[in-house]
Order: C-alpha cells, then structure tokens, then sequence
C-alpha cells in the first residue's frame, strides 16, 4: 500500500446501523466520478440503509493529496474493506485506481459479489494497464468485450452503438417509469413518480438483462415537463447476474440515473434502495411503504464539472446529523 493511501486509510467513513434487516451486513460504497456528484449520492443512501435499516456502511472517495474529497480521483484509499464486503455500491467515472487497489475490486468480482451501478459507473474506468486494461470502458479485449460497465452491470459508454448522452443536461430532464410488465418486480414495489435532474442516457443493455424502467426526455428541468415526441423511452433501470470466476452469479442493480438532485426524487431513492435490498437477497423485505427518507441534512450541489463542495474530508461528513455536503468553509 502506498504511504498516500496508508496515511488516510483512518478517514474511511462509516455509518454503523444499531437494528434492522440489515444487521450484520456490510455494504462498501465507492464514490468518485467528475460531474454527478456521487460524493454525495452515495453518503445519503448510506445513511439511510445504516439508520433505517441496520446496515454497516463503508463509503469511499477519491481523494486528493491533502485528504480532501477530490470527485473523479483515482486515489482511493479503504479498498480492501471490500474483501469482507456483502456488497458493492459503485458511483464511478473514468478512474484508473493502482494495482493494489484493482486486486480488492477483482477479489470482489471474483467471488461473485452483488453490485449495484449509477449514472458513469457504466463507464467507471479508464486508462487502466497490463492485466487490468480489460476492465477499461472501452476496452474490445475478446474475452472482455466493452469492460467492466458492459460485462458486469450490462452496458458501457458506446454513442456509436446507442448508448451514450440522450437528453441535454441543464436544459432537459429526465421522467422515468416502470415498464408495466414488471411492475410487479420487487425492485418497483411502491416506486412512482420518478423524476431526475441530469439529462437521459442512452443505453443498449446486454443480453439476459431484465428491463425494470425506461426514461422519458423532458421539454424542461421541471417534474411537470412534456415528453419530446423525438426521443422514444431508452432503459434506464434494469437487472441482470453476472457468473464469476467462482462460478457463483451476483445480482446486478443498473441505473442511468442517481446524481445527487436525482435522489431528491423520492421515486428515484426508493428504487435504488429496493434495487440494495434485491441485489443482496433481501427481495421478501422490500415493503412498497419502506421508509427511504433522508437522514440528517442533506443539502446537494447541482452538477458539473469542476463542481461540488471544496475542502470537505470524509470525517467532515461522519454522524447521522452532519450536513452533507458542508457549505463552504
């Protein structure tokens, strides 16, 4: 391990539930992408599957030499939390994380894992090397085709093959329903009026996975806003197994969507919830009524690059009770 690393392992964040269905399950949540802030997506669920529901919740950040969450940072200390993790949540963009850190994330894969995948997670690395480079967004390696996004959460980053920007961030946002043939589905149990403030995706899922919810290109950044007659429903919520090298298949849960406005969406949150609950089995829990509001003050930042709260540590964001994201200091 890198001094970098080793000098900041002690800022790993964790929320420890006290009761629920999820005591004594440990869920590792990995945040760093460069625009969606899933720096904040991901403490919020945290906290939500930790105090509501019981769940330990490690969550992981990109970070910056002084120890500073840096969105999009491929220093990421507290990987190997993931060797004893039940699951894997994952809020990435084009990272390329050293070998150490790699050999956690396969250990993961490689025992079967279930994962749970938003927004560019689907293109979550790049400029990876050597034995990795397979795992890259775009990567054409034969027995990897289109990497990690495609392989394991079904689709990658591909705007020639139809999967790719959709709707126009800041001007149009996105609806999203279930498709009525899987309403039924426990994922959707209770899910409605979702409604998303980044711009749709594209997405072209790979065979054998199970369409759950489409999205719709809104006129407006507005929840009321009218469909464009152009732009026919595309996937947006879907899951799928993956077979690893154990031989055992995780679950997959696969959202276009989860930037930190979208989840104001309480449709939006509640899928991404049941989309845990499922991946790791726990399907019979999933109540159409589960409470997923949010714990303590949750304040988020509106998207872009080079966005998001500065100077803000992991530990700034520790307790059920701190604001996330912190105003500026």
């Amino acid at each position: 391990m890198s001094f970098f690393l080793q000098s900041l392992k002690a800022q790993n964040l964790v929320y420890e539930g006290t009761s629920g269905i999820g005591k004594g399950k440990h869920i590792v949540f990995i945040a760093s992408d460069h625009e969606y802030r899933g720096e904040e997506t991901c403490p919020a669920i945290a906290r939500i599957l930790a105090h509501r529901y019981g769940f330990k919740c490690t969550v992981l950040f990109g970070l910056d030499e002084n120890g500073h969450i840096k969105p999009g940072s491929s220093k990421i200390p507290g990987m190997e939390a993931l060797d004893k993790a039940d699951m894997m949540f994952l809020f990435l963009r084009f990272l390329a994380p050293d070998d150490k850190s790699m050999e956690h994330f396969i250990g993961y894969l490689n025992r079967g894992g279930p994962v749970l995948g938003l927004r560019t997670t689907t293109h979550g690395f790049n400029g990876l090397k050597g034995k990795y480079s397979k795992y890259n967004y775009n990567s054409r390696d034969k027995s990897y085709d289109w990497g990690f996004g495609r392989q394991i959460l079904g689709e990658t980053w591909r705007p020639r093959e139809g999967a790719g920007h959709y709707g126009k961030n800041h001007k149009y946002s996105t609806r999203m329903f279930v498709v009525p043939e899987q309403k039924n589905h426990p994922v959707m149990r209770g899910v409605t009026d979702m409604h998303a403030m980044a711009g749709a995706y594209s997405a072209v899922p790979i065979e054998g996975s199970l369409i759950l919810g489409k999205n719709q290109v809104l006129d407006s950044m507005k929840p009321d806003g009218k469909p464009i007659p152009n732009k026919p429903p595309n996937p947006s919520i879907w899951v799928r197994t993956y077979k690893s090298a154990s031989g055992k298949e995780g679950r997959v849960f696969t959202s276009t969507q989860g930037g930190s406005e979208d989840i104001i969406s309480e449709g939006v949150r509640r899928c991404i919830i049941n989309g845990v609950f499922w991946c790791m089995g726990l399907e019979e829990n999933i109540k159409p009524d589960m409470n997923v509001d949010f714990v303590g003050p949750y304040q988020p930042t509106t998207f872009s690059f080079g966005g998001g709260r500065k100077k803000v540590k992991p530990t700034d964001l520790a307790g059920f009770e701190s604001p996330i994201m912190p105003k500026k200091k």
